[in-house]
């Protein structure tokens, strides 16, 4: 990075007339999403100062928008201080974050947590998106062939299997666009409904990634087959990954309407009577909650939460229908996501207490989930606590972990903070996953 050392940091606080804390109250006033806790903030910028690490890019982003000059003027880039160490520390105790959280996995905080998987090649599926696509087949399109094959996609996508998903998405994506040109009628409607979905996961998944262009011409290509299929609830499951994505890129209150909109469609068309329209209308709710809180919008987030809540009280239980995990509990999970993107610390943990983990049956949502809570403790400045849940999101989903970008910055900015007791441990997990400081 070409931020400036501890000391050109310290002298353009004090040039500009901050303390530490008048500066991180500057910082998080600057930042487009939660960020560290006031506190912990504030141990951060003491640590930057001394030369006991480097601000991450995301933080390196908000002191320049506070007028920090980008590098050195000889643009020569700064060598960090070497990072204190804690010899003899002790693993992270499970009991914390059971205590905690209320959530409990057998054996999540135990040493030795699964390794992120190497990194996973994505290189077909960006030829394929781009114009490069495989072979097409040469006989004629096998639907209920193609069918297993997106049900495969969808689930290897919920189980977390990113490596097996890139791999055989390019193929599934050549053949589905050959079906929709060459099949007429109702077997052309199916095909085009089929690869609304395939595209949808395909969006999904660059998304995870950090992959925002590539993540745009897949969501694309989603809503259009989903037009083209005339189906309204496969329209809708698309409005999903458009809202996605849409927040993905920062265009938050695009991405608001656009869950809006596409509900209010859904329900205009369908009545939502049915256990599958229910599904995709409180998902879409689901998205655009997502999307306000992010855009500091209280009261509309939390407006979308309660009528989610209510269609999710009349589904009755927690499915899987259209691929959206959509139910009771999945609603209660996305309450945690709202609160700790508001920076309701604190409100998040305790609603994390009362979501039965066992009862998640989808690994990537279970996954975000601990995700989350590591986001609220970390919030909070329990930095033990927030490691320890990162812990059990590697050991839930590797490969989820290890593909977050953001998960990536959290367990750097933990390294920075970490306290004595698992500071080695915690700067270990950062270069597990390809995030050392």
């Amino acid at each position: 990075m070409a931020v400036s050392n501890g000391g050109e940091l310290r002298e353009w606080r004090r040039s500009r007339g901050w303390d530490a804390p008048e500066l991180a109250r500057r910082l998080r006033r600057a930042a487009d999403e939660p960020i560290a806790a006031h506190e912990g903030l504030v141990r951060m910028i003491r640590a930057w100062e001394r030369g006991d690490h480097r601000p991450s890019e995301r933080y390196e982003l908000l002191y320049r928008r506070l007028g920090l000059p980008s590098g050195n003027e000889n643009g020569a880039e700064p060598q960090p201080t070497p990072t204190r160490r804690q010899e003899g520390t002790e693993p992270v105790r499970r009991r914390t974050f059971v205590e905690l959280t209320g959530i409990s996995l057998a054996g999540a905080m135990l040493p030795g947590a699964a390794a992120a998987s190497p990194a996973t090649s994505i290189e077909p599926l960006v030829l394929m998106l781009t114009g490069t696509a495989p072979e097409p087949p040469a006989g004629p399109p096998d639907l209920t062939g193609l069918a297993l094959s997106v049900a495969r996609a969808r689930k290897d996508y919920q189980a977390c299997r990113y490596a097996e998903l890139a791999t055989r998405l390019p193929r599934l994506l050549s053949q589905l666009d050959t079906a929709c040109r060459c099949l007429t009628g109702d077997d052309r409607l199916r095909a085009c409904a089929l690869s609304a979905d395939a595209y949808h996961v395909a969006a999904g998944f660059l998304l995870k990634t950090g992959d925002q262009g590539l993540a745009h011409v897949a969501t694309d290509r989603s809503m259009t087959a989903a037009l083209a299929s005339q189906d309204p609830l496969t329209v809708g499951a698309s409005g999903r990954i458009v809202t996605h994505t849409l927040m993905s890129s920062g265009h938050l209150a695009a991405a608001v309407t656009i869950a809006q909109n596409h509900a209010a469609r859904l329900e205009h068309e369908t009545g939502t009577t049915t256990p599958e329209s229910l599904s995709v209308y409180g998902s879409l709710l689901l998205r655009g909650a997502l999307a306000a809180a992010q855009h500091g919008d209280r009261a509309t987030a939390h407006d979308m939460l309660a009528e989610a809540a209510g269609t999710a009280h009349r589904l009755g239980s927690d499915a899987n229908l259209r691929g959206t995990a959509f139910g009771p509990v999945n609603t209660q999970m996305h309450q945690v996501n709202v609160a700790v993107t508001l920076g309701d610390a604190g409100t998040a943990i305790d609603l994390a207490r009362q979501i039965n983990l066992r009862a998640v049956t989808v690994t990537e949502r279970k996954a975000s989930l601990l995700i989350d809570v590591a986001r609220a403790f970390f919030q909070w400045g329990k930095y033990e606590q927030a490691h320890a849940a990162l812990r059990a999101a590697e050991n839930t989903a590797p490969q989820e972990v290890a593909a977050r970008p953001s998960v990536a910055t959290l367990a750097r900015d933990l390294a920075a903070l970490a306290p004595a007791s698992i500071r080695r441990d915690a700067e270990q997990f950062a270069s597990r996953i390809g995030a050392p400081r």
